[in-house]
């Protein structure tokens, strides 16, 4: 009788053993497979971001440049540099008398013209209240310089709104306050009139009568 237990203990510490092991091969199979890129391929993002660099406009097509603001595509255009062929848009910033040459597959930062919606939108808030600021006049300057160049209309009207005086007076206004003022409205402007397709006169009125400049208008007349 004391033999057989003897025999039974020693087949427990072989299974305790056994299980062990199995544990610990699972361990090790669950280490290999949580390795990140094991079994996936790794993504490529220039694909993602190829379809946004090759929007096609066509000639005559109004877009918008941030830093110079609308533009007419008068050409596309190739050119060989060294052994790559590249096309071009041509554009003409008729305002500055300015002519830009853009690369097709670098033409991220140009955008087509507003729609209707949006210059509706943009009517409305030539049409609230402007927002006073306290923070210093050079702050605030370098804040609304940035919106201009942004290509956003919406902050272009933001800026003209709240740079609209209501008034001609240049005793009330500072000398750079009223340069921002023109530069962002003279953008706006012509932004206006490529949607629109109206004349610039009739779009400054529909402009200044949101910004209740109507007696302006009437005074230059």
């Amino acid at each position: 009788m004391p033999k057989k237990k003897k025999v039974k203990k020693v087949k427990k510490v072989k299974k305790t053993k056994l299980l062990k092991k199995v544990k610990s091969s699972t361990k090790i199979t669950e280490k290999k497979s949580s390795v990140p890129g094991a079994d996936e391929k790794p993504e490529i993002k220039k694909i993602k971001k190829q379809p946004t660099e090759k929007r096609i406009y066509n000639l005559k097509d109004f877009v918008v440049y941030p830093k110079h603001g609308v533009g007419k595509i008068t050409a596309i255009e190739k050119a060989k540099i060294g052994e790559i062929d590249i096309q071009f848009y041509k554009i003409l910033v008729e305002k500055e008398k300015l002519t830009l040459t853009v690369p097709i597959n670098q033409q991220s930062k140009l955008r087509p013209i507003a729609s209707i919606n949006q210059i509706n939108k943009c009517i409305s808030i030539l049409k609230t209240k402007p927002k006073i600021k306290r923070t210093m006049w050079s702050r605030r300057a370098q804040e609304y310089d940035q919106k201009i160049n942004s290509g956003k209309i919406y902050e272009l009207a933001e800026v003209v709104k709240d740079l609209n005086k209501n008034t001609d007076i240049i005793a009330d206004q500072s000398y750079s306050e009223r340069q921002l003022f023109e530069k962002a409205y003279e953008r706006l402007k012509s932004e206006f009139e490529a949607v629109l397709k109206n004349n610039p006169d009739d779009v400054k009125k529909k402009m200044d009568k949101a910004l209740g400049r109507t007696n302006i208008s009437e005074n230059v007349e």
